[in-house]
């Protein structure tokens, strides 16, 4: 189900790195179960950031680490713990951190998956502050009911390579396009694991979806995905889409400078820019549908917020997405409609706008965002409803494609 790229073998960390880490402390992900956490406890492996090494710091269990690290194993069996993803959705990759592990990083890992009902979840007795300490028999019970041995299999039994001390990345690409609720870290037979991100892109249950309440149609915490973009030379376009607020400078989309912006710049009788060209990054909406609201938010972004922006919509099929990939994704100007008109932008604030197309009729799968001329955008949320006229994405191919109703065409 999986290829399991090695960080030694890329030039660079593989794409999927861009998309949410749905483990993630930030986004709700919490850990359910651990046999041991000796050492360090295992919501170390779900926090949101790098991990660090302290070489002179201890604890009265022996040295501090910043991972989960369980005690040498004296009797038979391995370790595992159990992790609710905080976003439900489908994982594209995975990345087992043993950073700063070196001589005590688990030799070999295997990770499992399911998709657990949340009224089928057995109530687990909190873990609380945890150090020391192994599961007891009062949790084994309980965690024994999700019957987490014979979950899918995304990364076979593995051995785990660790690099340098302070870069020991294991990255796996997974091919499955199911949904995922829970995973399931193996450790054999024992060790420690810096950090457990787990790669993907939301799965919102529409038909569960308050009719009369706006939802971000962007949001790749409900399947939004960037797909593709003219420059990224500091920040990819897929962290305007994430969860929360942005945290700083490095929490968003920033371009390098434009070379062709002229050389001294001029305004316009309303004091915007005379600049040729912008960089522009381009979204498959979680839903089509129709987007009343657009929000650009430049939190954080000071000196290089961009002077303007337009955003465009269209519609795609999943063949014509695959020919603009081809094309670089220069669609023909007739299928483009104005969502916002070129309008401009504050520094380090969230400006709210209506958009220009609030008939129901006015459908789109794809956002165009134009940034003139160059700069960072921390959040894009485009706010609306999804439509009736639904394009449904069929189960058996990748995320990256739509394929369109019968009829649908004629009906619009």
């Amino acid at each position: 189900m999986v290829d399991s790229p090695r960080e030694g073998k890329l030039a660079r960390a593989p794409d999927f790195v861009q998309l949410i880490d749905m483990a993630s402390e930030s986004v709700g992900g919490k850990i359910v179960f651990a046999t041991d956490d000796f050492f360090a406890p295992a919501e170390n492996l779900i926090k949101s950031d790098s991990p660090r090494s302290e070489e002179h710091r201890y604890t009265q269990f022996g040295r501090w680490k910043d991972g989960w690290e369980t005690r040498r194993r004296r009797v038979p069996g391995h370790d595992w713990c159990i992790v609710k993803l905080g976003i439900q959705g489908t994982i594209r990759g995975l990345d087992v951190d043993i950073s700063h592990f070196a001589g005590d990083h688990a030799p070999r890992v295997s990770i499992q998956a399911a998709n657990v009902d949340e009224d089928k979840e057995p109530a687990m007795p909190p873990r609380g502050p945890r150090m020391g300490v192994a599961a007891t028999a009062e949790e084994f019970e309980a965690v024994s009911k999700l019957q987490s041995g014979d979950w899918d299999v995304l990364v076979p039994r593995t051995v785990l390579r660790p690099g340098t001390p302070a870069s020991g990345h294991n990255y796996f690409l997974v091919s499955s396009q199911q949904k995922w609720t829970h995973v399931r870290l193996n450790i054999f037979p024992d060790g420690g694991v810096a950090r457990l991100r787990v790669y993907g892109v939301g799965h919102k249950d529409w038909a569960s979806a308050d009719p009369k309440e706006p939802v971000d149609l962007a949001a790749m915490a409900n399947g939004g995905a960037c797909v593709g973009f003219s420059n990224a030379l500091f920040g990819h376009p897929n962290r305007m889409i994430g969860i929360g607020q942005p945290r700083s400078a490095a929490d968003g989309w920033v371009t390098a400078r434009r070379p062709d912006r002229p050389p001294v710049l001029q305004g316009d009788e309303t004091g915007a820019l005379l600049v040729l060209g912008g960089e522009w990054a381009m979204f498959r909406l979680s839903h089509p549908g129709v987007v009343t609201h657009v929000e650009i938010d430049t939190t954080h972004f000071k000196g290089t917020c961009p002077a303007s922006c337009r955003l465009d919509g269209c519609i795609l099929t999943a063949q014509e997405e695959e020919d603009m990939v081809r094309q670089q994704w220069e669609p023909p100007s007739h299928r483009w409609k104005a969502l916002l008109p070129a309008t401009q932008l504050l520094p380090s604030a969230a400006q709210v706008f209506d958009s220009l197309t609030p008939e129901l009729q006015d459908v789109v799968t794809h956002a165009r965002l134009t940034i003139c001329p160059d700069g960072g955008v921390g959040r894009l949320r485009l706010r609306g409803f999804p439509s009736s006229l639904c394009l449904l994405r069929p189960r058996d191919k990748p995320l990256t494609r739509f394929s369109m109703k019968a009829g649908f065409r004629s009906g619009l």
